[in-house]
């Protein structure tokens, strides 16, 4: 067992178990199910899903991508994609939560020494929440005795609200620090137009000390895994979109749509192979591929987002305006998604840390 002395046990109780891949995915389609049913109203009145996370973290499903010499199922890439497309598009902030979980057990997976791993996919296997953030002041984090300290404010991140452990990095290390630790405040000051029950917040760190045992080398590459979780979000909230005004549209509009999605989606499965033989072949050129695959996945996606919300104003004529309807949450949940998504955006981004690696 892992030696890192500041994990606490938590209050909920331990989650359940999935064993195989067609558990994993029924169980997303059950919850999926159940999480759209007020989905709107939480958007319309900014209710955080507090309940509906802690289904989602009894259920098993956050853990199935532990690692099985830590006890996990880790389902295939692509896989995982589906299942948190399937998520978002029962509720696209539930599917974030999601998306930043699963990139920094990557991270976890892909950096911390094994008494580390050990010790924190021990905690997910429990039902633990994780998320990330960072502090934009280089000196928040500092070296004292045997371990660090954190002062300062972190930018406004997600899943803040429902995590139990944060990530923190800078250039030369990442922390994992519970969310109960002595001198750590949250503040929920997210005023977006969309995502609006994503659970984003900043942290207030006051002295925060850090064990030595619970930090870990800092990520050399940018995360593909993150990528392909992103891309899967905005093909739910697509998805979402077609299924609450199909009976409205045109068989020709229905039609592009749904080839679009298919194109999407076989971009996501794509990429998500590609990153199962680069987290065999850790470096190198199967990273590259499949860190490529993953941007172009998540630009494709962000449009067909955004075009799909579009559509739907069209689609529903003079009932689209309808705050009851609240057709606009596809459209303010895409746009925010894709602030910072474009191609160009994307591919410059790629370039640049190739560059930097080579």
């Amino acid at each position: 067992m892992g030696t890192v002395s500041q994990f606490h046990d938590r209050t909920r109780p331990v989650a359940q178990r999935i064993g195989s891949e067609e558990e994993a995915i029924n169980t997303a389609r059950s919850l999926a199910a159940v999480f759209q049913r007020q989905s709107s109203e939480r958007d319309i009145n900014r209710i955080l899903p507090y309940q509906e996370i802690d289904a989602l973290s009894q259920s098993g499903l956050g853990a199935i991508t532990v690692p099985p010499e830590y006890e996990g199922l880790d389902v295939t890439n692509s896989l995982l994609a589906e299942i948190v497309a399937i998520i978002a598009e029962g509720d696209p902030s539930i599917g974030e939560f999601l998306e930043v979980h699963f990139t920094v057990l990557d991270g976890l997976r892909q950096q911390a020494g094994e008494e580390l791993q050990r010790a924190l996919f021990a905690r997910v296997l429990a039902g633990d929440r994780f998320a990330a953030t960072v502090f934009p002041d280089t000196a928040a984090i500092s070296s004292r005795g045997l371990g660090y300290r954190l002062n300062g404010r972190s930018t406004s991140s997600p899943a803040v609200l429902f995590a139990d452990w944060i990530a923190v990095g800078d250039d030369q290390s990442t922390l994992y620090l519970p969310c109960d630790s002595e001198g750590l405040q949250f503040v929920d000051d997210w005023d977006g137009l969309g995502q609006r029950t994503n659970g984003t917040a900043a942290i207030v760190a006051s002295d925060v000390h850090v064990n030595a045992d619970a930090v870990a080398p800092a990520a050399t590459a940018p995360s593909a895994i993150g990528e392909l979780q992103h891309a899967a979000v905005d093909l739910g909230i697509a998805r979402a979109v077609l299924s609450a005004d199909a009976g409205a549209a045109q068989a020709s509009d229905i039609g592009k749509l749904a080839i679009a999605m298919e194109t999407v989606a076989a971009l996501l499965e794509r990429a998500g192979r590609k990153l199962d033989i680069a987290q065999i072949n850790i470096g190198g050129r199967a990273f590259e591929d499949a860190y490529f695959s993953a941007t172009a996945a998540r630009a494709a996606a962000s449009e067909l987002a955004i075009n799909a919300s579009t559509l739907a104003f069209e689609l529903a004529g003079k009932n689209a305006a309808s705050v009851g309807l609240n057709l606009d949450r596809h459209w303010r949940n895409a746009r925010v998604r894709a602030l910072g998504t474009s191609a160009d955006v994307l591919h410059q981004r790629a370039a640049h840390h190739l560059r930097r690696d080579r």
